[in-house]
């Protein structure tokens, strides 16, 4: 079918009704992963969406453009499920960096598969990735993921940062009972290969709609723990960034620069009102927010042959719905319906 990108001048930014601009576009490429994290997914996994329900990697590459070269976002995020297990990967980076304003390019993985693709992303444009990482304890590990990769993990961060993904940062969640005594592990670990650590509290985003606030490890509970290290407030600015950062002292980087570590309290402290993120699942959905509960259908107008304006437009009616905040201790909550494998990090 031909495509008809007549009208592809730019547009408004994605605003929305509270003055929040969107420029950080999170992609989910696939719903699909090779891990079972405890707090993502059941043991037996998950019914896959239907390849045919996905977009392809012209459709993906298509509505990156339109989000950078007419809405302004300016930085794209690759995510999953396992974006690792996109075969077309590659060549979706690559096209994202022949963008023009070229937008700044990242990775959100469990780094399974890391080792092998850390270079060739790295020449097709990606500027740095992500990597979760609970626990640095083979035991925990598995429990945690049901599965024996640890030692896959670790090869990928290595590689990552030999291929010069920097800084490469680690994602780590807590959780009560399993490893909530590892943060002061996995710091000596980070700052020990000049990695960036952000703790993430545990949000309510499983598919087994199990989320229990008791066992999730609060930020000032992961903060209690580090205090051995002398943490001190990071001064830099922290802008729309989901991360309280602090300075670890007498430590750096693997740029030389000061250490610091990072803790993303979703539930406790939200920053909703600094949020700048518009998200796209694998099956062309806009989702305003990561616990929206409606979505907009970007790849039925792709597939009827929607212009570039139609597409950023309705791109921008689907923010200007997006709500003051997440509203996770509102008695009215609703854990969305996606677990955050379908819908993307």
């Amino acid at each position: 079918m031909a495509v008809d990108y007549r009208g592809s001048s730019p547009v408004a930014p994605l605003a929305d009704r509270f003055g929040r601009v969107a420029t950080d576009l999170r992609v989910s490429l696939t719903d699909r992963c090779n891990l079972r994290c405890t707090y993502c997914m059941p043991a037996e996994g998950l019914a896959w969406q239907p390849r045919e329900q996905q977009l392809t990697d012209d459709e993906v590459i298509r509505l990156i453009r339109v989000a950078v070269e007419m809405l302004g976002v300016k930085q794209v995020r690759f995510t999953g499920g396992e974006p690792l297990l996109r075969r077309g990967l590659v060549d979706i980076v690559q096209s994202a960096a022949r963008l023009e304003p070229r937008p700044q390019l990242m990775l959100t993985t469990n780094g399974i598969g890391l080792d092998r693709l850390a270079a060739p992303l790295r020449a097709a444009g990606l500027d740095r990735v992500n990597v979760s990482l609970d626990t640095l304890d083979a035991e925990r590990f598995h429990k945690l993921t049901r599965r024996d990769r640890l030692a896959d993990v670790l090869r990928g961060l290595a590689q990552a940062a030999a291929a010069g993904l920097t800084p490469v940062k680690i994602n780590a969640v807590l959780i009560r009972g399993l490893n909530d005594g590892d943060a002061p592990e996995l710091l000596r670990f980070a700052l020990a290969h000049g990695y960036q650590l952000r703790f993430i509290e545990q949000m309510p985003l499983d598919a087994q709609h199990q989320w229990d606030r008791k066992s999730m490890v609060t930020a000032d509970e992961i903060l209690a723990d580090l205090e051995p290290y002398g943490l001190r407030a990071d001064p830099a600015p922290r802008g729309t960034a989901p991360a309280e950062t602090w300075l670890v002292p007498g430590h750096v980087d693997a740029a030389g620069q000061p250490a610091r570590v990072g803790v993303i309290g979703s539930v406790t402290k939200p920053f909703c009102g600094d949020c700048d993120r518009t998200r796209l699942t694998a099956d062309g959905q806009v989702r305003d927010c990561l616990f929206a509960t409606t979505e907009s259908d970007l790849r039925s107008l792709l597939r009827s042959g929607a212009t570039d304006s139609e597409l950023a437009s309705a791109w921008q009616t689907a923010m200007r719905g997006k709500r003051a905040g997440h509203g996770i201790d509102d008695p009215s909550f609703l854990q969305p319906t996606r677990p955050m494998s379908a819908i993307g990090g």
